[in-house]
């Protein structure tokens, strides 16, 4: 009985947070959804069963909303014709129960102890079990999920917007052999402006890379995304606060932090980053970046460039998987911002126009840890889109329902 126990630390509590609500007739309906009734009893049991599972917030609202919603629920499944057999309400009593590793006797068995009736818990369970029925019977048919879809949910960029993003500008000063001195005071007198404004100024002056156009303004990026070192220079600046100069090879960068958007944490784990360089001989010549467009117009994915690259020597098509903390900087800056089959030419390399493109990302898992099959990730791509549906087609029938208290 240990794994119940979560179920069960504030017992004492229990009692004392549900009050009676009915007084005389505990059986009386306390509000009628279409023309049936919830009563006080019912709203009493299930604020008892709600606190042994320690649901938030008023449980008295909650308890009431909640049956409401199941009334209006067991109406629409009944009208569509779905009742359940008996052996099904067991059966799904039973899976319930065993997420505690009891069966549905024992769980019943320490319910009771609350004094909590067998029938709160089978209607609880029988309201899910139905309504789950009737919504995979009315809307599965709609849902589809593509080899692209599960490709997206088993990449770590399938949490984008969903974890903390940052917004940031850029400039990047080159720093030539025998000029690093220079590039680094230049720098220096960057990282002491105040405001975007005066940023951007400076940017569209100074700097090397490919933002300076957009006063070094780059796009929200997830901070998961941004290499280690990057991330180091960023988590200490406040919004509107520019960084100290940063080391790169051959350049000098420093980093305006303009906004941070924290949409929930997201639990990210180590990335390998799967990712191609094809070399374009004259650097940043306007025949090196026409050959550049023409070579992003013919690819779509990395294995594209094994076409572009056929006959050429082996030295100019480069593609490697790499933990993301063991790529070099200045490749793990510009591959932050690419999305799989995204392509970036900002970057040169011994008088090579660099065509940096983004294959795919994959998480690490822990050793030990199986990632989860393709039709597992299809079954939970399926059951969120339903869960869609399901929330719609509830408030569609909430809205339809004639709710009133006698």
């Amino acid at each position: 009985m240990r794994a119940f126990l979560w179920l069960f630390t504030l017992i004492a509590l229990v009692a004392p947070a549900v009050p009676a609500l009915a007084q005389g007739n505990p059986f009386r309906p306390v509000v009628m959804v279409n023309d049936l009734g919830v009563t006080g009893f019912e709203i009493d049991q299930r604020m008892r069963f709600m606190a042994v599972l320690r649901a938030p917030g008023n449980l008295e609202k909650e308890a009431e909303k909640v049956l409401i919603e199941e009334r209006v629920q067991m109406q629409a499944a009944r009208a569509a014709g779905i009742r359940l057999s008996p052996d099904q309400v067991k059966a799904a009593m039973e899976e319930f129960a065993a997420r505690a590793d009891l069966t549905a006797e024992q769980l019943l068995a320490e319910l009771a102890k609350e004094e909590i009736a067998p029938q709160t818990l089978r209607d609880f369970v029988e309201a899910g079990a139905t309504w789950r029925e009737l919504v995979r019977a009315r809307f599965a048919g709609r849902v589809t999920i593509s080899e692209a879809e599960i490709d997206h949910a088993l990449s770590p960029l399938s949490d984008r917007g969903r974890g903390t993003r940052v917004l940031f500008s850029e400039i990047v000063i080159p720093a030539p052999a025998g000029q690093e001195a220079q590039a680094m005071a230049i720098a220096a007198q960057v990282s002491a402006l105040h405001g975007e404004a005066a940023f951007a100024d400076a940017a569209r002056q100074v700097s090397a890379a490919g933002s300076r156009a957009e006063g070094g303004r780059l796009e929200w990026m997830g901070i998961d995304t941004l290499p280690a070192p990057l991330r180091a220079v960023l988590d200490p600046l406040a919004p509107g606060e520019v960084s100290q100069p940063v080391q790169l090879q051959g350049a000098v960068a420093v980093f305006l932090l303009r906004a941070i958007d924290e949409n929930g944490a997201v639990a990210t784990l180590p990335q390998a980053i799967d990712y191609a360089q094809f070399l374009i001989p004259g650097g940043r010549s306007a025949a090196a970046l026409a050959e550049a467009a023409r070579v992003r117009a013919e690819v779509n994915r990395c294995g594209d460039l094994y076409g572009v690259a056929k006959g050429l020597p082996a030295a100019r098509l480069l593609r490697e998987t790499r933990p993301q903390g063991a790529i070099p900087a200045e490749l793990a800056r510009e591959l932050a911002r690419l999305d799989i089959g995204e392509s970036s030419t900002e970057l040169t390399r011994d008088g090579n126009l660099v065509f940096l493109m983004l294959c795919n990302r994959e998480r690490v898992l822990p050793a030990g840890t199986a990632a989860p099959t393709r039709r597992e990730v299809a079954n939970a791509l399926i059951n969120e889109r339903l869960t869609a549906y399901a929330e719609g087609y509830l408030a569609d029938l909430m809205a339809a329902a004639i709710i009133r208290r006698p």
